[in-house]
Formats: structure tokens, sequence, C-alpha cells
């Protein structure tokens, strides 16, 4: 599948609610844990097997756990020498746990989707056993289902094939939970191989029972490279036949996820996932839009009630096309803003409000940490972060009697461009949006604006500024 298509498709499934994640042990490589061949290598040497020949890892295990008459002990302290970094983190993690996303699966023993929520201010309900499937956390923002188990408990981690072959009889309701999920929601697996004999099964039992109707999932896998093969000794024909070979294997690998609905999305290299993954965000975003404006001055072009019924009109368009609006509640134009959009959404009974509002009142006074300044640009932040679009309207205040462009404004604009948000000025509606739309225009940067300064400039008509609106975030 098209990387294009991809992002489309996932994001949009984020948006609806529908997404979850399958983590495997390619996630955690970058927060420096070893992999499962590593992980058993001393223990393979220790019965005179040699990792590198071997394609069989969880036999490996248990044969080491045969060598001891069923003592697994070296094992789990194995896992907990290895994996019980407790700050450890990665990239592609804290992206994936940044977005919106409720649900996550991982054979992973660490705590790096814990670690990442945390980072991200995201409350985790972890499910390491069983029995925690039967309590819910408050609160809470996202489920992890760490279905092999957790490095706190290593006696009960699935590593070998005892544990794979008791694995549907002692976890039967993780095995419920997650065929419940390939079900309803749509799954990303990343770092992940498909040679874990518990997924298999799974995968499986789903397919077998849904047939051709399965939902679409997505699965992001390096695309074989002959720069794989390349070794001192070795030459070009054995190179070419070894990738050659590896080629066809993945090319048939693809072609037989496409059973389970899983499509399969070939980048060059892994280290290309974090962009990747930020073209998902950025996509997503698209579709929440922050309103950055204040009006405390009035004039004749633009009276209190003119102003009152272009922001009103603005937000209503806006929700009727699905976006979702952030509101710092500006002054002047925050009231309108909220209630056009608070109307449109109660035209529809079942949409809930927090779908397509979003507000962020600036605190009023400092916490005994943080001056009141600091807290607003940590509000103006956080706001921001939280839209992929950024409309700039009107902006200005009165400073000892005498209007002047609204600083705070000026400011969530600096925010947006070292963000690289998509940034629309109505420089129509004068004062501090004129001067952002000026910088912008005379700045050559903003090609994405090219067949739309004009109207930018002039319109005051708010349904004509949200046609244009939509097109230039339609057309980014």
């Amino acid at each position: 599948m098209r990387q294009e298509v991809f992002i489309k498709k996932f994001s949009k499934a984020i948006q609806e609610g529908n997404a979850a994640v399958f983590a495997g042990a390619g996630t955690s490589v970058d927060a420096g844990f070893v992999n499962w061949k590593e992980l058993v290598r001393s223990f393979s040497e220790e019965i005179e097997l040699d990792v590198d020949k071997e394609t069989d890892l969880i036999g490996i295990t248990q044969y080491y756990i045969n060598s001891k008459s069923g003592n697994r002990g070296s094992l789990n302290q194995e896992i907990v020498d290895q994996f019980s970094s407790r700050e450890a983190e990665t990239e592609v993690m804290n992206l994936l746990t940044r977005l919106p996303i409720s649900t996550y699966w991982t054979t992973n023993y660490d705590k790096v989707i814990e670690n990442g929520l945390k980072k991200n201010n995201r409350r985790g309900d972890i499910k390491k056993k069983i029995q925690d499937l039967s309590v819910s956390i408050s609160d809470s923002d996202a489920i992890v289902y760490k279905m092999h188990g957790d490095v706190e408990s290593p006696n009960d981690a699935v590593i070998s094939k005892d544990d794979y072959e008791r694995y549907s009889d002692k976890n039967s309701l993780f095995v419920t939970a997650l065929r419940g999920d390939l079900v309803s929601k749509t799954f990303l697996f990343v770092g992940f191989s498909f040679e874990d004999p518990n997924l298999e099964s799974i995968l499986g039992k789903v397919n077998i029972l849904l047939g051709d109707n399965k939902r679409e999932h997505y699965c992001i896998q390096k695309k074989v490279s002959k720069s794989d093969f390349y070794a001192p000794g070795k030459n070009d024909e054995v190179i070419n036949d070894e990738f050659t070979y590896a080629l066809i294997k993945q090319d048939l690998k693809i072609n037989d996820l496409r059973r389970y609905g899983i499509e399969t999305v070939l980048v060059d290299d892994y280290s290309e996932l974090p962009l990747l993954i930020s073209k998902i965000e950025e996509e997503y975003l698209k579709n929440t839009i922050f309103i950055s404006g204040s009006i405390s001055n009035f004039n004749t072009t633009w009276s209190e009630e003119k102003v009152n019924q272009f922001c009103y009109n603005l937000a209503s368009s806006l929700v009727s096309r699905n976006y979702k609006i952030i509101s710092g509640f500006g002054l002047g134009v925050g009231s309108s803003v909220i209630n056009g959009a608070l109307d449109e959404i109660y035209k529809t009974k079942y949409r809930h409000v927090s779908e397509h509002l979003g507000l962020f009142p600036f605190p009023q006074h400092d916490d005994g940490e943080k001056s009141i300044a600091e807290r607003w640009t940590d509000n103006r932040n956080q706001m921001i972060s939280e839209a992929g679009v950024c409309i700039f309207i009107f902006g200005n205040k009165k400073v000892n009697g005498e209007v002047v462009s609204a600083s705070g404004m000026m400011e969530e604009f600096r925010i947006a461009k070292e963000r690289g948000k998509i940034i629309i000025p109505i420089g129509s509606t004068g004062f501090a949006a004129k001067e952002i739309f000026d910088e912008m225009k005379g700045s050559g940067n903003y090609s994405y604006l090219n067949d739309y300064w004009d109207i930018l400039e002039t319109e005051e008509d708010s349904e004509k500024v949200f046609s244009v609106i939509h097109s230039i975030i339609k057309g980014v």
C-alpha cells in the first residue's frame, strides 16, 4: 500500500475513534533493549546451540528450561536485567502515544508504551494479567494490553513453548479481548514480525469467522534491500541470490497477510518511521482548527454586531463540515465562536461536544511556580499543539487607553510557525490578523496561500471566508 493512502486511511480511523496500535519488539530497540535473539543468546550458548543458525527462538528457551529440569529462574532474571529501565522511551512510541489512540497491544515486557503515555500527559490503564481485565482505572484515556506479561512479573512472562501452548487456556480473556478489537478496530502493527504463534492463531480464528468481511489493518515493514546482504567475503552472485530469495519471500508474506486483512506499508529504512507517524499526526490534526482572535475596540468596518455574527457563522460553518474547533475564549470573539459551534453541534443530537469543541480558558493567577505570563504561554502551546490549522482573526486590545495589536495573538502566531502548523490569516478582519497576513505574504514562504491572498485580504463574508479556509486545508 502506498504511504499516502495509508496515512489518509489510518488518520481517518483515529478521527473516528477506531484506531489501535500493536507494538512488537522492534519498537523498543531504540530504547536500548535487546531483541529476542540477543535475549536468548547466552542460554543458547549454554545448551551448545548457535542462535544465529536457529529460527525457532521459542524452542531455544524451552530447551534451556528443560535442561534445568523446569527451572526458569535464570530466564526470569535475564528479563529483569534487560528490560527493567523505568525511564526508557523511543521517538516512535512517543509519537504513537501522542495521538488520541485509546487501545495499545504489545508483546513487549518493557514500559516504553507506559512512558510514552506519561510523557504526553495521558493516563494508561495497564492490563498485565487476566485479573487486571476485570477492573478499570478511572479517568484513563488509553488501555495497554501486555499480552505476554511485564518485566515486574517475569515468572508470568510468555517466553517458552510451554507458555505458548498453554496461552489460550491460561489467558483466554486476553485472546477474547484481542479478537474483539481485531473485529471492531483498525490496527497498526509496528515493530512486529508476525512470527508470534499466539497472534497468528488469533488472526486465523478471526479470518475463519469473518471470511471476506474483515476490517482493514496495516503493518509497517522494511523493504528488502540488496545492501542487507553485503558482508566481507561475499561475492556478487551470492549477494544477488540471497537478495532475490528474500524479495520473493517478502512479496509472498505481504500477500499472505492480506488473508487477515492486513495491508503492508513498506519503508526503505526503519529510521523513516518517526517521519511517517508524524505525517499521520499532521493529517489527523488538519481536522482540528485553532481560532486565535481578540477584539476590544470596534470600528465602522467591524462593528460589535458584525464581529459577533462573523465569529458565530465561521464556527458554525466549520463544525458543519466536521472540523473540531480549539478556542482560548479570546476577548470579544470567544463567546460568539463557542455559541456558533455549540448551536451547530446541538442541531445533531448524537454529536458529542468534545468531538467538535475544545476550550482552553486562560488562568487568571500564578500557581506559585510560574507567573501568569508563563502559564499563558503554556496554555498557548497546549492549544496549538492539539491543532493542525491556526486561523487568525482581528486582534487588538487597549493598553493605557490606546488601541494596540494583541501581543498574545502575535505570540500564538510565533508558536504556530515554530510548530509548522497550517496558518491562515484573515487579513480582512484587520489589526494583528492583518499584520500577520502582511508578514506571511511578504515572506514568500506560504505557497499554499498563493491562490487565496486577495480574498483573505478583502473578504468580510463569513461563509465565503469559510469556503476559502476549507479549500486551503484540503489543498495542503
